[in-house]
């Protein structure tokens, strides 16, 4: 699939077509990130919308995929969760909203909490889809926000992005989150895919009176898992009520006006990966 130059008409099966159809909307995209965990609630799509809206709010046309199937979270923290895409009949269009394009499985069903019961094959099947038949145009940014764990859609995601920049791993401060973050850096490496870093989301919190930040879990894992597995720690996100209210409320805190250490914290690891990618 890396080699097709997207020329479908040089394809033999409708497979191969597909494959140039893919290949041509990935070769628009200059650089791919696919943002990963090893277990829910660690905060991974917060992560994933707030990285996005930082990328944009320095001039970067950024598009936002959300394949966590099953809790396509981030339309509602984008405020587009009522939004129905357009299309022409062959292809769908990203909705933008807060400066971003964005696409996921969450604006094609009919209702907000309808379940989605589909097996591996129609998994693999529909992130295909999001991929090459989405008209993402040309992107400086896509922002895959994968499930977590290293089930069907982070293994069919990595194994059609071949040529992206890398994973972005989140975990949280606590010891017992190390051996599923271990999971998520050895299943990169068994796929020889590469790592751009670790952010450590939640550590410690922001007082909202003082501005404080105080640890209220125990500390150090992602300074550990860095150091052990020889990856770079991007960055520390501190838990700040700010950032729960901006994704309730449609609207990333990394976009605010507002100063507060975790926008500070979004601003580096945001500005890093720039860095690591455009070098």
């Amino acid at each position: 699939m890396s080699e097709c130059s997207g020329n479908c008409s040089s394809c033999s099966s409708k497979e191969k077509s597909a494959d140039c159809a893919l290949a041509a909307r990935l070769g628009a995209i200059k650089h791919k990130i696919v943002v990963m965990s090893g277990k829910g609630g660690v905060g991974k799509s917060t992560v994933s919308v707030n990285l996005a809206r930082y990328l944009a709010s320095v001039g970067k046309k950024v598009g936002l995929l959300d394949v966590d199937l099953h809790g396509p979270s981030v339309p509602e923290m984008l405020g587009a969760a009522d939004v129905v895409p357009d299309t022409d009949g062959n292809e769908f269009f990203p909705v933008e909203a807060c400066g971003i394009m964005l696409m996921s499985v969450g604006l094609l069903l009919d209702r907000t909490d309808a379940p989605v019961v589909w097996r591996g094959p129609m998994k693999i099947s529909v992130i295909k889809q999001l991929l090459s038949d989405v008209s993402w145009g040309e992107l400086d940014y896509l922002i895959v926000d994968c499930p977590p764990g290293t089930g069907d859609e982070p293994l069919s995601v990595c194994q059609m992005i071949t040529d992206a920049d890398g994973a972005v791993i989140v975990t949280t401060p606590q010891n017992i989150a190390a051996s599923d973050v271990a999971r998520s850096i050895n299943f990169c490496r068994q796929l020889n895919y590469n790592i751009l870093g670790l952010v450590e989301n939640m550590s410690g919190f922001v007082c909202p009176k003082c501005g404080e930040v105080t640890d209220i879990f125990s500390s150090g894992a992602g300074e550990r898992l860095a150091k052990d597995y020889s990856v770079e720690l991007l960055g520390k996100l501190p838990l700040d009520p700010r950032v729960c209210a901006g994704g309730d409320s449609g609207n990333p805190f990394a976009g605010s006006e507002e100063a507060s250490p975790v926008k500070d914290a979004f601003c580096k690891v945001g500005s890093r990966i720039i860095e690591l990618t455009e070098k």
